[in-house]
């Protein structure tokens, strides 16, 4: 009978210390924090309000000394002594209560109030003594200084204030490690009478509160007196002030990355890598900007600048913060919103061309009237050059080489590089964008694409570091969370994704981009930075972008309106470019990039045109270029012509004896590209031949070409503004500046024209074929096709 008694008593003491143990739920408070971002040194950037309408912050690990003595001696003098239970405290409360016949002490350590924090229920006898039993349970679980850091984070300030880091920004604007003695006794006296705090009532109390907190401290010699009689002079906290919000869209990224997890188990409170200065000083440059443009309805702007070296986000400026404002649109965070990117991908296609070995750095590309499968690019000043060096043409963004080197590259190859380098918004398939790729006809944001020019600078700078190999984490996105561990493989290969070699001379040609305004004259002060950039322009004027690379930084720039709407003027150059410029001036640069000479190889190049040399070349340079270069394809613009003795005519072997010719090489463009090439440089045409050969003559080369339209064209001919048919201009060239064209429509003859070989025709819709046919019987023929109009239709 004894064991069995003794038996139930064993259990029941069993199920009362599994109880005990299990009495402290793993998560003690569930309640919805706000969303807070701070800079790299912990300054805060940006907070959110809780869900629940409190400003209540995540707990931080660490108290403040003055805040951690304050409120001990306050409410808990023997804290740091006892197990959870005060029991002098408790018997001197309930002392004082049956004296006074009423609730006048709780004798609750901060242990128990922890606890009746993280319940939150009705204060009673009952719920007193399970708090007490949960307090002992508590210490031996956490540390004093875990406790003290659980009830800062979660103590009652007054108002919708909860937590001592957010009564610190709400009452004095301000971290609680940067609070004086008066402040810090202030706020420490608040969690037992919450209501004091209201700025139009019980202010002595909360005074008298305060003081006499503030002679505990001198009397347990905390502070002297000195100490005590200035904080006593301090100012009460008065209305609560606004929050900072120097990131709100990186806070706004933070939150939707947060609730974008599964599992939800991550603090709400973060340490970014961006720096509170540089951040301000960036959002300064760009409202001040934004003050300007917005008298063109040009109302918003971002900026972002990266770390090259590890790509870590140092200033995210998602756009102009004006909340007060509903059509500004100011919410809408610019630098992860999916916009036309203008020509902010063509120094990928021209290091793409230079990887493969497709081109030299100065190679010329063609420069004419386009028109690819009924596509026909323009370039922005609608002039054309005739043929341009491959980097002239980067530099100066001209549309149709670029569009003329990506037909030769192949769009599906360019959509597959922009997708390894980081590009998650071509969502549609590479025939969806086809040759407009190059021009904006995709859509990317402002921080995949400052991370792709980040990663390609990255690349070039850890070279020598890699001892000539790549490495693939070198290509990875932006990141603004300080300490976050990207997925590492560190396996540096042979070969990367482009060319160190290939980006070095893409950076030396977006170097010579001409900048804008005063820095125009930026070449000629040895202190002026140099930086490699890059401007875009979307169709219908709706972005202007600006990036620019420096071997530190990465500054990425946008302007235009959030809701899309083109404005007139809204061009890269002129209105993103100088925010580009005043944000670099904040950043302190050093050394140009390294040439990679492992990856570079000296050959022989063309002068006249860029390509390798032939035996033909006249002039010769020797420069460096990608070893891939050595499988570029010869100069394919010089030839050997035959002159006759005094060097004025051309001949042929039937009418002039070869001894008495001279052999010249010489620079000869097709008709096309020599039409427009010649107005702009000193281009010396062929001779004429010598009459007496024209007779035997049979070069197999047309001297003429029809420029626009090109083969297989189709071409959709609009009807004037007053109703009348409109007309197409037909135009071709001939080398022989005098010699007269006949042009033929499907056989019919109609017209000549010398000199300048231009006709405005209107053909009827359908196929059609036109002829020229020059004084010498040389013809072409071209098929093309006119569109029907609507009313055709009909």
């Amino acid at each position: 009978m004894w064991f069995r008694k003794r038996k139930w008593w064993l259990l029941a003491a069993a199920l009362l210390l599994i109880l005990y143990i299990f009495s402290i739920p793993s998560r003690l408070f569930t309640t919805p924090t706000s969303f807070v971002i701070e800079d790299s040194n912990g300054e805060l950037l940006s907070a959110t309000i809780a869900t629940d309408g409190q400003w209540r912050f995540p707990a931080d690990k660490q108290v403040p000394d003055k805040f951690a003595k304050c409120i001990v001696a306050y409410e808990d003098k023997r804290f740091y002594h006892h197990w959870g239970v005060d029991i002098l405290a408790l018997g001197r409360a309930i002392r004082q209560n049956i004296s006074r016949k009423k609730v006048v002490s709780g004798g609750s350590t901060l242990t128990m109030q922890v606890i009746r924090l993280s319940r939150n229920r009705q204060r009673t006898l009952m719920q007193k003594l399970i708090e007490a039993v949960m307090a002992t349970r508590l210490e031996f679980s956490y540390s004093k200084k875990s406790i003290l850091s659980l009830y800062a984070g979660n103590a009652p300030f007054g108002g919708n204030v909860v937590g001592l880091e957010a009564a610190s920004w709400r009452y004095y604007g301000r971290s609680a490690t940067q609070l004086s003695w008066g402040e810090t006794a202030a706020l420490a006296v608040l969690p037992n009478s919450p209501a004091l705090v209201h700025p139009g009532r019980n202010r002595q109390i909360l005074l008298q509160k305060r003081n006499q907190l503030l002679d505990k401290l001198q009397q347990n010699n905390t502070i002297d007196s000195v100490t005590c009689q200035l904080a006593k002079l301090e100012p009460l906290p008065d209305q609560p002030k606004a929050l900072p919000q120097d990131a709100p869209h990186l806070l706004d990224k933070f939150r939707k990355d947060y609730l974008a997890q599964k599992d939800n188990k991550a603090v709400t409170r973060v340490r970014t890598t961006l720096e509170a200065s540089l951040q301000r000083n960036v959002s300064s440059i760009v409202e001040r900007y934004h003050n300007v443009y917005k008298a063109n309805g040009i109302n918003n702007a971002a900026a972002i600048v990266l770390d090259v070296e590890t790509g870590n986000t140092l200033a995210y400026v998602g756009n102009v913060f004006h909340p007060e404002d509903p059509e500004t649109e100011s919410h809408v965070d610019i630098i992860q919103a999916p916009r036309s990117p203008g020509s902010t991908l063509k120094p990928f296609l021209y290091a793409a061309m230079l990887n493969d070995g497709l081109i030299l750095p100065h190679s010329l590309v063609a420069d004419i009237p386009t028109q690819i499968a009924g596509y026909t690019p323009q370039n922005f000043d609608l002039g054309y050059d005739g043929a341009v060096p491959a980097s002239k043409a980067l530099a100066r963004s001209l549309n149709i080489p670029a569009v003329r080197m990506l037909q030769q590259y192949r769009y599906e190859r360019l959509h597959a590089l922009l997708k390894q380098m980081g590009m998650t918004t071509l969502t549609q398939p590479a025939d969806h964008y086809g040759l407009s790729l190059i021009l904006g006809g995709g859509e990317a944001t402002l921080w995949e694409l400052s991370g792709m020019y980040a990663s390609m600078a990255r690349t070039l700078l850890h070279l020598d570091q890699y001892k000539g190999k790549y490495d693939a984490d070198d290509i990875h996105p932006p990141n603004y969370i300080q300490g976050a561990k990207l997925v590492s493989k560190h396996s540096p290969s042979t070969s990367g994704v482009l060319d160190a070699g290939a980006i070095w001379y893409t950076f030396q040609a977006m170097e010579e981009v001409m900048r804008p305004g005063e820095e125009l004259l930026w070449q000629q002060f040895s202190s002026s930075q140099r930086i490699a950039w890059k401007t875009g322009t979307s169709f219908g004027f709706r972005d202007g972008w600006a990036i620019g690379v420096t071997p530190q930084y990465v500054v990425g720039i946008w302007v235009g309106n959030a809701d899309g709407e083109g404005r007139p003027g809204l061009i890269g150059v002129s209105t993103a470019a100088p925010v580009l410029f005043d944000v670099f001036r904040l950043l302190q640069t050093g050394s140009w990039f390294n040439a990679p000479y492992s990856k570079l190889q000296k050959i022989e190049v063309c002068r006249q045109s860029g390509y390798r040399t032939s035996d033909l070349c006249p002039e010769k340079d020797s420069i460096a270029v990608p070893v891939s270069g050595l499988r570029s394809g010869v100069c394919p613009y010089h030839q050997l012509v035959h002159l006759d003795h005094t060097g004025t005519w051309r001949v042929t072997a039937d009418c002039e004896p070869p001894s008495q010719m001279q052999h010249v090489p010489w620079f000869v463009l097709p008709p096309a590209m020599e039409f427009y090439y010649r107005s702009k440089h000193n281009y010396l045409p062929l001779p004429p031949y010598k009459a007496a050969c024209l007779a035997t003559l049979s070069t197999g080369k047309a001297p003429m070409e029809l420029i626009y339209p090109r083969p297989n064209a189709r071409i959709y001919v609009p009807v004037e503004i007053d109703g009348t048919p409109g007309e197409a201009v037909f135009t071709a060239t001939h080398r022989n500046t005098t010699e007269k064209i006949f042009w033929h429509l499907d056989n019919n003859y109609i017209g000549t024209t010398q000199e300048i070989h231009q006709l405005a025709l209107h053909p009827s819709a359908g196929k059609h074929t036109i002829t020229l046919v020059d004084e010498q019987g040389e013809q072409i023929h071209i098929s093309f096709e006119i569109l029907a109009r609507k009313n055709e239709d009909q």
